[in-house]
């Protein structure tokens, strides 16, 4: 059960302004702006944080996604904190450097405003963006709303900058559904933050004996740094719970990789990630209700997936309905991919439901329908939500 610090200042602010104010409160040193919506007004509010001297960074104001990436690679190897922001194409735009920093296990911090990928061509939330970097080994963790979003954003510093872990942290929120929503916001106290997150007090290069940064490899070299960077993954679960735990201690609201509603009980479950888990748990409330012992499991890490606690939580379950908002075409939804994986072997059978591609609008009713179907044994393998 979440509690409120007594130190805790409350705010009505948007999903944007919120990361905002938690980057302003992390003190990064260097930050690259592009925009793109819909995360354009979060960096036109760190550029006024900027110029009113609230924030004492460098603002590069870059090209494209790619170089806005590119800057804060370099910056990060050369000790700064730094942060960027972007979505949708300017994601994919951004991809060759993406990967790079991950490969290095460069301590950055991103957050991603989930959009829609081209084409046909479209301004409006889904997933699919953020979970195609699944692979470009970054942590990659899924606000559910506004306070988590300035939550998770301060947690992202801390993680991505622990020596057992050193690697970029993506912090992603649904496009317009939260980046452009008022919401009752607590934030902390900027002293409380400053414990929390002290200033970053290493470098990942020698100054006094430089060296090259992303040379080639030998084939025995390549695969060891990959294998270092699999360990790293490995550590950071544990991290993640830990840095979820601190602060708690701070700011009274829980964290880790998952969260479950109702699951000691449940027989049939729901698992989604991302805004729509509230909507997931209107309904879980609903169909109990009407009798149906239903739970949802909510990922919050999508990387390192918490393929652990997913299979002890889905082993107890009749009957699991994934939540997609994205797809791996030819196969199907990426997060019902997950799951799956997670739980091979076990007898539960495991169903996608997939919806909101492009913006397009699924309620409470939706998902409800889904877990009165599954209860009955009517709901398909894969079901669509048109």
């Amino acid at each position: 059960m979440q509690r409120t610090s007594t130190r805790n200042i409350v705010k009505a602010m948007v999903g944007n302004h919120a990361v905002a104010y938690a980057v302003m409160q992390a003190k990064p040193q260097v930050l690259a702006v592009y925009p793109i919506t819909p995360q354009t007004t979060m960096l036109e509010k760190l550029s006024e944080y900027v110029d009113s001297g609230k924030l004492k960074a460098r603002m590069i104001r870059v090209e494209s996604e790619h170089s806005a990436m590119a800057s804060i690679y370099g910056a990060a190897l050369a000790g700064a904190r730094v942060f960027t922001a972007t979505a949708s194409q300017g994601l994919l735009y951004m991809t060759e450097m993406i990967y790079w920093a991950g490969g290095q296990r460069v301590p950055i911090v991103a957050a991603v405003a989930t959009r829609a990928i081209a084409s046909p061509w479209s301004i409006l939330d889904d997933h699919q963006d953020f979970v195609s970097k699944r692979d470009a080994i970054w942590i990659q963790m899924m606000a559910e709303n506004v306070q988590e979003a300035y939550d998770l954003t301060l947690q992202a510093f801390r993680i991505s900058e622990n020596p057992n872990v050193l690697l970029p942290v993506m912090m992603g929120f649904d496009g317009f559904i939260l980046t452009h929503t008022m919401e009752r916001v607590e934030v902390l106290p900027d002293d409380v933050v400053d414990s929390f997150l002290p200033p970053r007090e290493f470098n990942l290069i020698d100054f006094s004996d430089p060296v090259g940064i992303g040379p080639v490899a030998t084939p025995d070299d390549y695969i060891f740094f990959r294998h270092q960077a699999q360990k790293a993954m490995e550590r950071a679960k544990a991290v993640i719970d830990q840095v979820g735990r601190e602060f708690e201690e701070l700011a009274g609201r829980g964290y880790g990789s998952t969260e479950c509603y109702l699951c000691d009980d449940a027989e049939y479950l729901v698992v989604s990630m991302g805004a729509w888990t509230g909507d997931a748990r209107v309904a879980v409330d609903r169909v109990r209700e009407k009798g149906i012992r239903a739970g949802l499991l909510k990922i919050r890490a999508f990387r390192p997936f918490p393929k652990e606690v997913v299979r002890n939580v889905v082993r107890k379950a009749r009957g699991v309905m994934v939540l997609d908002r994205a797809v791996s075409y030819g196969s199907g939804g990426v997060l019902g991919i997950e799951v799956k994986s997670a739980s091979y072997g076990l007898d539960v059978p495991i169903h996608d439901v997939i919806g909101g591609l492009g913006g397009k609008d699924v309620r409470p009713m939706h998902v409800e329908k889904a877990l009165e179907d599954l209860a009955v044994g009517a709901l398909e393998e894969e079901r669509w939500l048109l």
